[in-house]
Parts: C-alpha cells; sequence; structure tokens
C-alpha cells in the first residue's frame, strides 16, 4: 500500500540469519535480517563482495542469544594463534600430498599389471 509517498506494508516479518564471510583473509561472523535464506545470500554478497560467504547464512531461532563481541588477542596470542592455524595447514597439506603419492603408485601398479 502506498501513503505519502512510502510503501508499506501491514505485516513484515523478516528472519536473522547468521553467517561467516571472509573479508580480507580473515574469517568473520555476522548476522543479516532477510526474507530467506537466499535474499540474506545475496545482501551479504552485495555488501562484502561475491563469494565472501564462507559458512550459512543459517536462520537463527527467536531464543538465540545475540552474538557477543571477540576480544582481540594480543600481539603473543595472535602469533600462537597464526602458527597453529599454518601447523594445521601444512598438517592437511602433507596428508593430501600422501594421499596423491598413495594413488599415483597405485596407477604404475595396475599399468605395470596390466602391460
Amino acid at each position: 500500500m502506498l501513503r505519502g509517498g512510502l510503501f508499506t506494508h501491514s505485516f513484515i516479518t523478516m528472519n536473522k540469519y547468521k553467517a561467516n564471510i571472509k573479508i580480507k583473509s580473515h574469517t568473520v561472523s555476522t548476522v543479516v535480517f532477510a526474507d530467506s535464506v537466499l535474499h540474506a545470500r545475496l545482501i551479504l554478497e552485495f555488501q562484502y563482495g561475491i563469494g565472501c560467504v564462507v559458512s550459512g547464512p543459517a536462520q537463527l531461532s527467536e531464543s538465540s542469544s545475540t552474538l557477543k563481541p571477540i576480544k582481540p588477542l594480543s600481539p603473543e596470542q595472535y602469533k600462537l594463534a597464526s602458527m597453529k592455524q599454518q601447523k594445521d595447514t601444512l598438517t592437511k597439506n602433507m596428508k593430501a600430498e600422501r594421499d596423491r603419492q598413495k594413488i599415483k603408485k597405485a596407477q604404475q601398479q595396475i599399468f605395470k599389471a596390466t602391460h
């Protein structure tokens, strides 16, 4: 309905969605109000850039507690967290390389057995 130049609805429902987004290589949790999951994703991608949504958006229930800010890390804590993240990444990469080498070795054995 149009009143005084403004479009108004008698009843508007907006859902609350939580999503993790990537901003300059940092993952951040944020909340957005939208009509649907798709609408929430579109709002986030318009605001922060296409492909920024890491996970979600997931609808929060009415009883969900509000997001609490995370206390920033001290330089020492940040260094330790960064080192842990690097260790985890290297561990994952090592496992992937081992798996790749196992597959290559198995393929070579199959090739030798068939030729």
